[in-house]
This record gives C-alpha cells, sequence and structure tokens, in this order.
C-alpha cells in the first residue's frame, strides 16, 4: 500500500469512533441471535443483516458483538438458548422462524425483534401490525394477498388452468388469510381450489396420495419452516405427475418448482438492523410498528417449465430478477 493511502486509511480509522458517538451510535452493543434452523439455511440471510448494521455505524469486534445460537432444526432447544443468551447477558435478542413463538411465551425482560413468516396479529403478539404487545416487534414476510398474485403467475404460464392444490402447514399462524386470498382470486380466474391441510409428515403423506389418485393442475406451495424443510419432496412429486408448483421464497424456485414470487428476504433481514438500531437508542418495541414486505423478487425455473412442456410467458422472464436456465 502507498504511504499516502496507509496514512489516509489510518486517519480514518482513528477518526471511525468520533463518527461514530456523533451518529450516536453505542460503543458496544451485544446481540443475541436465535432460531430454530441451521446456520448453513440462513447465511446469506445473516450476511444480509451484517450488512444492515455495518450500514447504520455498527463494526463487529469494535462496537457490535453478536452472539449466535441455532437449535438445528431443534425447536425445543429455543428456551436453553433463550436462557444462554440472557444470562450472558446481551441487550437485545433477534429471534427467527419457528424461535419466534417459543420466546414469545418465556415471557423475557430484555427486548425482542423477530422475522418471521407468520401473521403477528393471529400469532398473538400484536393487537395490529401498528400496535405490536410487549416488548417485542420486528418484520413478517406474511403478505396474503400475494398469494392471489401467485394463482394468477399460474394462470399465465398455463392459461388452460382449471384445477390447483394449496399445500399448506394448518398450523402456520395466519394461513386462513392466505387461503382466504388464494379462494377469492381462484373464483375470479375461474379456479377450482382444492385445499390440502398438512401440520405433520403423516398429513403430507395423505395430500401426496390424494393428489396422486386425482391430480390437480398445479399447486401453490405456501411457504413456512415445514414447507422448507420438506420441499425436495412435495416438488419432486409434482414432477413426476407433470404438475408446476409455485411458492414465496427463492428456495422453491432453486429446488425445482417453476416459479417463485414473494418478498425479497435479503431486504426483509438487512433491515431488522434498523430496528436493534432504535431500540439501542431508546425507543419501545410496543412503539415500533411491525413491517411486512415492501420489497419483491420473482425467480423463474425455466429448466423446470421445459420438462413440463410449458412455456414461460416473455414478459414474466423479462420481469425475472432470476432465470434458472
Amino acid at each position: 500500500m502507498k504511504r499516502r493511502e496507509f496514512l489516509a486509511s489510518a486517519i480514518a480509522i482513528a477518526a471511525m469512533p468520533r463518527m461514530l458517538a456523533a451518529q450516536g451510535v453505542p460503543r458496544a452493543a451485544r446481540i443475541g441471535w436465535l432460531t430454530a434452523q441451521n446456520e448453513s439455511s440462513l447465511t446469506p440471510y445473516l450476511a444480509a443483516m451484517r450488512t444492515g448494521f455495518a450500514g447504520l455505524g455498527y463494526i463487529e469486534g469494535r462496537n457490535l458483538a453478536i452472539e449466535y445460537r441455532f437449535a438445528n432444526d431443534v425447536v425445543e432447544r429455543v428456551p436453553e438458548l433463550a436462557a444462554e443468551l440472557v444470562k450472558l447477558p446481551v441487550d437485545i435478542i433477534i429471534a427467527q422462524g419457528a424461535a419466534v413463538s417459543e420466546i414469545s411465551k418465556l415471557g423475557l425482560a430484555i427486548p425482542v425483534v423477530y422475522i418471521f413468516s407468520a401473521d403477528p396479529v393471529s400469532a398473538g403478539l400484536a393487537d395490529s401490525l401498528a400496535r405490536p404487545r410487549g416488548n417485542m416487534t420486528g418484520l413478517t414476510f406474511m403478505a396474503a394477498e400475494l398469494n392471489g398474485k401467485r394463482l394468477e403467475i399460474l394462470k399465465d404460464i398455463n392459461p388452460d388452468l382449471r384445477r390447483v392444490a394449496i399445500v399448506a402447514n394448518s398450523e402456520h399462524r395466519g394461513v386462513h388469510l392466505e387461503r382466504a386470498n388464494s379462494e377469492e382470486v381462484g373464483r375470479r380466474l375461474g379456479l377450482t381450489i382444492r385445499y390440502y391441510p398438512t401440520p405433520s409428515r403423516d398429513k403430507l403423506d395423505d395430500a401426496l396420495a390424494a393428489m396422486a389418485a386425482d391430480p390437480p393442475h398445479a399447486v401453490s406451495l405456501f411457504s413456512d419452516g415445514f414447507a422448507v424443510q420438506n420441499r425436495q419432496r412435495i416438488i419432486d412429486f409434482a414432477t413426476t405427475q407433470r404438475v408446476p408448483v409455485i411458492a414465496a421464497w427463492p428456495i422453491f424456485a432453486r429446488s425445482g418448482a417453476i416459479c417463485s414470487y414473494g418478498p425479497r428476504l435479503s431486504e426483509s433481514y438487512r433491515r431488522l438492523a434498523d430496528y436493534v438500531d432504535r431500540i439501542l437508542k431508546g425507543a419501545k418495541p410496543a412503539d415500533l410498528p411491525i413491517e411486512q414486505p415492501t420489497k419483491f423478487e420473482t425467480v423463474v425455473n425455466q429448466r423446470t417449465a421445459k420438462t413440463l412442456g410449458l412455456t414461460i410467458p416473455p414478459s414474466l422472464l423479462v420481469s425475472a430478477d432470476e432465470v434458472i436456465e
């Protein structure tokens, strides 16, 4: 490195504490991260969260420490992991996915910022999106009206579409809102909607057997942790039946669904940092409205379309954020 560049870098680093103080950023914040999932499934989203913190002036190892706890798909471990974080202690816990409902039962004294796919009101975490309860607030991926949009996409891909199966975890909070929107839009599009509740693997077995006996023209898979864990089985089954699957999150399209359309997950994870920042600076969780997605993305699996003998409309290909060839 040239001497001039070295000096400029050194001056910038030396000035950073003063800059952070001017921005009102605490000199040291200790955040707990808690999820029932495993680390590898969240790697890109954790990177997005760290980017959000960096954009607000938080530098890991300097004025930010993040204590990570992963339950590795054993949700029963969430309470003990939460206890570990409280004991450290941490200033705030960020709860993700299935850990959110578990941590809400613990009555923790410290603030909790959450991010999950359920409806916070149906889950009992808020009176409305504008009025969170207690010391918990955060972000939800749920926007029930997007389910109707996904049916419209299926209809564009297959104008002859008549029968659509909804495969959904009936215990996912807010599923009734998603189902109602799907059925409303389905009627407008002239579709017959059949609902298959799948809260367990046994019920999923039953649903797949029923669909094998009377195949639908397409499957709308509601996105949650259970769907992610069982996505390959559902998508592979549909492929053997020559039936396209559509869902909300990119992981489904990358696993063989014909398309995904839903929230830009990385943006929501990046926004977590803003909630944490405001609470560290004195805001109360109950005063911070719960945020729904505002940015969306479309992933199209052209390879799956060719396998099923379907043609993706040029307009959808042009507007897609990602096309899998």
